[in-house]
């Protein structure tokens, strides 16, 4: 398995391939992903050379440890195959695909990409996948598409074209998405993967942002999508372990290891009643601790 799948990712910050000025130095915001977009964001006269400045910024730049992933151009359009070669020609770590709906579309970028690996020299299995949920019929499949391959690490929500699917609209309460972030959740974690939420574009309002991202770290998410770097701190904020939960953590994870070598099954931390259902999770919070940063224990 490649190691990268589990990564930490809680913020992925979409940058415009199409300006060269956006995607030359977006590390110095230390978002843990950045998204380097092909798709909409670039107008159809400019894919050519929105794909030039790509191979080029890729080959060129040292993004300093951020995750590159590069979204591509839909699988119903004649830009997609050619966007992978480029990207993986140019030493990206992952692929996204927009509008994902079924499995099947998967294991055509998946083909693709091993190809493109095979014919830039990039060892087998290098490049990941995540797949981009923008519809009904996408959110029903999310489980399917989440088992469809060993390179893909995650499922990301797209509520712009998810709610005109559904016949509604953005409102900012998130009530409209509920359904949608739930069973992709659900779906990501039944399979393994991680699940990312998606953006939040009324930039003014950091207190409704905040809030959105609080409900989608309660929901069990892995991080969001965003456009601005302003919005990168409050989402680490919130998806970093704070110093009680860690502390916490380690008791558990120390009580757990002891009183199951005692043949002690169920006992209480700091007037918990704790069992070994509990260290799994424990172990989870220890585990994104160290990755953000802020672990100074020695489990």
């Amino acid at each position: 398995m490649n190691p990268n799948k589990k990564r930490l990712r809680r913020t992925m910050m979409f940058l415009n391939c199409q300006k060269p000025g956006l995607i030359k130095d977006p590390y110095i915001y230390k978002p843990d992903s950045i998204m380097l977009d092909l798709e909409d964001a670039v107008a159809e006269k400019e894919k050519d050379a929105a794909r030039f400045s790509l191979y080029h910024a890729l080959q060129e730049i040292d993004y300093r440890g951020v995750e590159r992933v590069v979204r591509i151009n839909g699988l119903d359009t004649p830009y997609w195959k050619e966007d992978i070669r480029c990207a993986v020609a140019g030493g990206c770590d992952s692929i996204r695909i927009p509008k994902t709906e079924s499995a099947k579309d998967v294991y055509l970028v998946e083909k693709e990409v091993a190809q493109a690996e095979k014919d830039f020299g990039r060892p087998e299995g290098s490049v990941l996948i995540m797949a981009a949920i923008e519809s009904a019929r996408g959110v029903m499949r999310a489980l399917d598409i989440c088992e469809a391959s060993e390179r893909l690490f995650g499922i990301a929500l797209s509520g712009g074209d998810y709610t005109k699917d559904l016949q509604t609209h953005i409102t900012g309460t998130g009530l409209e998405l509920m359904g949608a972030r739930q069973n992709m959740v659900i779906a990501a974690r039944a399979a393994g993967v991680q699940c990312f939420d998606t953006v939040y574009t009324d930039l003014d309002n950091m207190e409704g942002f905040k809030q959105d991202v609080e409900t989608i770290h309660l929901m069990g998410f892995d991080g969001k999508s965003i456009i601005n770097p302003r919005q990168i701190s409050v989402v680490h904020e919130i998806f970093t372990p704070k110093q009680k939960d860690i502390i916490f953590a380690e008791k558990v994870v120390r009580e757990i290891d002891d009183k199951k070598a005692k043949g002690i099954g169920v006992f209480t931390v700091d007037g918990k009643m704790i069992d070994i259902a509990f260290y799994d999770g424990a172990k989870r919070t220890i585990e994104l601790a160290k990755a953000s940063g802020v672990y100074e224990g020695d489990l």
